[in-house]
């Protein structure tokens, strides 16, 4: 008897180790797989709302935004086709197509706000352009491609003596800080040379030359060698009328505009800027009939001209006045840019044998051609900008839109500059264009962050920079 109880006891505590030890082992796995399965936290997920800073709601990425990166994975029908909707190309490969190691420069980005005080100093004579590098930036964690110090700078001679221009207004606001007024806005042909190509092949698209060669780049700013190139008001000794302010409109394509009236008011400026899809005849007295500076890059001028013809878009304004502001941002902007000054096809890219007085009519010459410089560009993007996109895996295609590059040239260019056609809070009251048939909302897309720009326009608005034509 007392033999079978001992049995039964020694079974008893077998199973019970076996137990124990099958309970560790799942424990164990648990442990493991709970390690390799961890979820981020969705506040740290692209589209989903993430803490602002203390000044401004600018970093918070629109939730409505939150399934954008789906529109990217199938094309629009040409008639719903966004302009500045990227190619194919550039959906599939989202990093730079050439990326040296970084520089010291980039290497020491600063925050926006801290580099103001720390920005390099530079002097261009006779063109050139050299480095006096001021205060060392604080060390800053921040990825090479943004490249928030080192930009290019130049004297550029003031052109007006306006008491009450931007420029003096603005050192009063919260924009001081990141107001750079040396940057040159445009490039032109004494801006290329070995060392200035080494320094902007590190910043992709519109913000820098990687993807460029470097022939491609001699060859398209050697034509841009006048100071027609040089400044974005070149003619402002003849227009002036006697004025001590230049005066500009810029004139976006919102459908706020639609039966505004405004259009005379438009005209009335000394310079009157446009972009992309600009569609004039039949709404002049809502958006006027002259145009000054048309900016565009190729890509959204032939999708403007694919997605707007039946409402009667056929391609840029044509004027004697009118000038064209290239935003390059892909190769073939530099090839069409080339093609245009010389009167010649172009010779490669997706606009081979393409002719450019097709686009800009025949009397186009080089020096009714202009083309935003890169450092400019991402001068913007760091400086007014910034968007959350830079933090997710589209970074490398987000850029501020045509049109806010645009404004934002005025801004730095002009006196007093009046905004019309550009996105308020009230948007979803107005169709996405003015010349839209029926309603059609705005779409949101990941290349850009228009909510954020929407944001700044108020608080340029606020601070007394433009007068941003709002609905009452």
């Amino acid at each position: 008897m007392i033999s079978m109880t001992g049995m039964k006891l020694r079974r008893k505590l077998v199973l019970a180790l076996l137990t124990a030890g099958s309970l560790l082992c799942v424990y164990v796995l648990c442990v493991n797989l709970e390690g390799s399965w961890s979820i981020e936290p969705l506040r740290n997920f692209h589209g989903f709302s993430q803490k602002p800073n203390s000044s401004s709601r600018d970093s918070e990425e629109p939730q409505d935004r939150r399934n954008s990166s789906e529109r990217w994975s199938r094309p629009s029908p040409a008639s719903t086709r966004h302009p500045e909707h990227p190619s194919a190309a550039a959906l599939q490969k989202h990093t730079p197509a050439h990326t040296p190691p970084p520089t010291s420069e980039t290497q020491t980005a600063a925050e926006p706000q801290a580099a103001a005080g720390a920005t390099s100093k530079s002097e261009a004579v006779g063109g050139t352009w050299s480095s006096t590098r001021g205060p060392t930036p604080p060390r800053s964690t921040e990825p090479a491609f943004i490249g928030d110090t080192g930009y290019m700078a130049e004297d550029v001679p003031a052109q007006t003596n306006c008491t009450d221009g931007v420029r003096g207004r603005v050192a009063q606001t919260r924009f001081s800080g990141r107001f750079l007024g040396r940057v040159p806005v445009l490039q032109w042909a004494n801006h290329v040379s070995p060392e200035q190509y080494k320094r902007l092949s590190q910043y992709s698209g519109a913000h820098g030359w990687s993807g460029v060669d470097y022939d491609t780049l001699v060859e398209t700013l050697s034509v841009l060698n006048s100071s027609a190139n040089w400044l974005l008001l070149d003619d402002w000794s003849r227009r002036s009328n006697g004025s001590s302010c230049s005066r500009c409109a810029v004139v976006g394509n919102g459908g706020i505009l639609k039966d505004s009236g405004r259009g005379p008011e438009i005209d009335s400026h000394h310079y009157v800027f446009r972009t992309n899809g600009a569609i004039l005849k039949g709404f002049e007295e809502d958006v006027g009939s002259r145009t000054t500076h048309y900016t565009f890059s190729t890509n959204t001028l032939r999708n403007s001209m694919a997605s707007y013809a039946g409402l009667g878009f056929t391609g840029p304004p044509l004027s004697q006045e009118t000038r064209y502001v290239f935003l390059p941002d892909h190769y073939r902007d530099y090839l069409l840019m080339k093609a245009a000054a010389t009167h010649t096809a172009v010779d490669r890219g997706p606009e081979r044998a393409k002719d450019p007085t097709r686009f800009f009519g025949q009397d186009v010459t080089a020096e009714k051609l202009k083309m935003y410089h890169p450092d400019f560009v991402r001068y913007l993007r760091n400086r007014f900008l910034r968007s959350g996109t830079l933090k997710t895996r589209n970074k490398f295609i987000y850029r501020p839109t045509t049109g806010a590059v645009m404004l934002l040239a005025a801004l730095h260019s002009c006196d007093q500059v009046s905004a019309y056609g550009f996105m308020t809070p009230d948007y979803k009251n107005y169709s996405d264009h003015y010349y839209d048939r029926k309603y059609r909302p705005v779409g949101f897309f990941a290349n850009h962050d228009m909510r954020m720009e929407m944001t700044l326009w108020q608080q340029l608005h606020q601070a007394g920079l433009i007068t941003l034509y709002m609905h009452k």
